[in-house]
């Protein structure tokens, strides 16, 4: 299977948040940045697979400033590793005041795909080609991160075993 360079899935989305996405305080809802995450990663995920995919888990999220109604958000995925049948796609998503142009950094995260194949069973994915520093960074980060949750889930396993129901 020929493998896929970073840049090739590589997506940049960008969305005007409007008073339906806020709460009453103007702050934007976490769950609609949320779910842009996801679609961005999600697009990202099927660029590289060129099959449809689905949201296998999403690493810890955390909101580092708030967002606000007129706020341009702007979300830039890429894919970080991959594996036989899953891959990670880091979001960043940022924040912009279209009036005083002001930028920040709102949030990151990581999520897992799985790519399906019309039986809507997991398939083997192409290859990760790494083409930057920045990408061989990103990938050892990841990897590292799946060791972490592959020992995690062990855990749990190990731990629902010894669960006794009353």
């Amino acid at each position: 299977m020929e493998g896929k360079r970073v840049s090739e899935s590589r997506v940049i989305i960008a969305q005007a948040m409007n008073p339906e996405n806020a709460n009453p305080a103007g702050n934007i809802h976490g769950g609609d940045i949320m779910k842009l995450i996801d679609t961005a990663g999600g697009v990202t995920a099927t660029r590289h697979a060129r099959m449809h995919v689905v949201t296998a888990s999403i690493d810890r999220l955390d909101f580092h400033y708030p967002v606000y109604v007129g706020d341009l958000l702007t979300l830039k995925a890429s894919v970080n590793y991959v594996g036989k049948t899953s891959m990670e796609v880091g979001v960043r998503v940022e924040s912009e005041n279209l009036i005083t142009g002001e930028n920040r950094h709102t949030g990151s995260a990581y999520l897992t795909f799985v790519a399906l194949d019309v039986n809507k069973r997991p398939i083997e994915l192409p290859p990760l080609i790494l083409e930057t520093a920045e990408d061989q960074h990103r990938n050892q980060e990841a990897a590292e991160r799946k060791q972490m949750r592959m020992a995690e889930k062990k855990k749990e396993k190990k731990h629902h075993k010894s669960d006794v129901s009353c």
